[in-house]
Parts: structure tokens; C-alpha cells; sequence
């Protein structure tokens, strides 16, 4: 079961007939972010594997994983917002344990998304699953 936020947005999906509304919907998912801090936008948080510039921040706080993000491109910047709702507030033990390619299925986006888009999403979660699992095994 996906995190209530990522429910919401699967809901607000169905509602939805057309993917311009979808991405319209997921760059206002962006936009309503807060931004990174520029000097959390450094090699270390930076995602290599993706066509835009991506930097994402963990925290993990009394055994709770959650991140902050932040990328060039509209677009990516929404599918950070998307991927915060499906991670954020889970314990650091489960976030490895979540089938996000099954989760983002159930929006569409496999097959709305470029492939470099595709590639730079399916690192940001390598990137967060490796973060999570390290801070898990400590």
C-alpha cells in the first residue's frame, strides 16, 4: 500500500482524461515544492543518470526516511514531488521494499515518459533505495 499523498495523486490521476492534464499536473506537483537550498546542490546529492540536472537530499530522522529535491526541468522537478509522496515519512527499513515501478504503473507514466526521462526516473529511485538501505543496515 502506497503512501496516503501518493494515493492522492493516483486519485487526482484518474480524474484526469488527457496527459497534458497529467503533466500539467505533475509540473504544479514541481512548482509546489520548496526549493533546495543552493548549497545542498552539490556532487554528493547530484543523480548521475539523468538528462537534467537532479539533486536529492536525504534525511532520515528517528528511523523515518524522507527527501527533498530539486531539478532544472519542470517536468523532473514534478516527478520528484511524485516520487516524495510515494517515500516520504516510510521507515528507512521499508523504502527499499517498495515496488515503485508497480506504483508509478498505476499512473501511466511508463509509457508517457521519454526514455531519457525513464532512465533519470529509475535513478532517482536506484538513488533513494541505496540511500535508505545504507542508513537501514547502520
Amino acid at each position: 500500500m502506497a503512501q496516503p499523498a501518493f494515493e492522492n495523486i493516483v486519485e487526482d490521476f484518474e480524474f484526469l482524461e488527457d496527459w497534458e492534464d497529467r503533466y500539467r499536473y505533475v509540473i504544479e506537483q514541481g512548482k509546489a515544492m520548496e526549493p533546495l537550498d543552493d548549497a545542498l546542490k552539490v556532487p554528493a546529492t547530484k543523480v548521475d543518470g539523468c538528462a537534467s540536472q537532479v539533486w536529492l537530499h536525504p534525511r532520515i530522522e528517528g528511523g523515518v526516511f524522507a527527501f527533498d529535491g530539486e531539478s532544472d526541468a519542470m517536468i523532473v522537478r514534478g516527478l520528484i514531488a511524485v516520487l516524495r509522496a510515494l517515500y516520504n515519512d516510510l521507515p528507512v527499513g521499508e523504502v527499499p521494499q517498495v515496488d515503485a515501478a508497480g506504483e508509478l504503473a498505476r499512473l501511466g507514466l511508463n509509457d508517457h515518459l521519454s526514455a531519457q526521462r525513464s532512465n533519470g526516473l529509475r535513478a532517482m529511485i536506484t538513488r533513494i533505495r541505496e540511500v535508505a538501505a545504507a542508513a537501514a543496515a547502520a
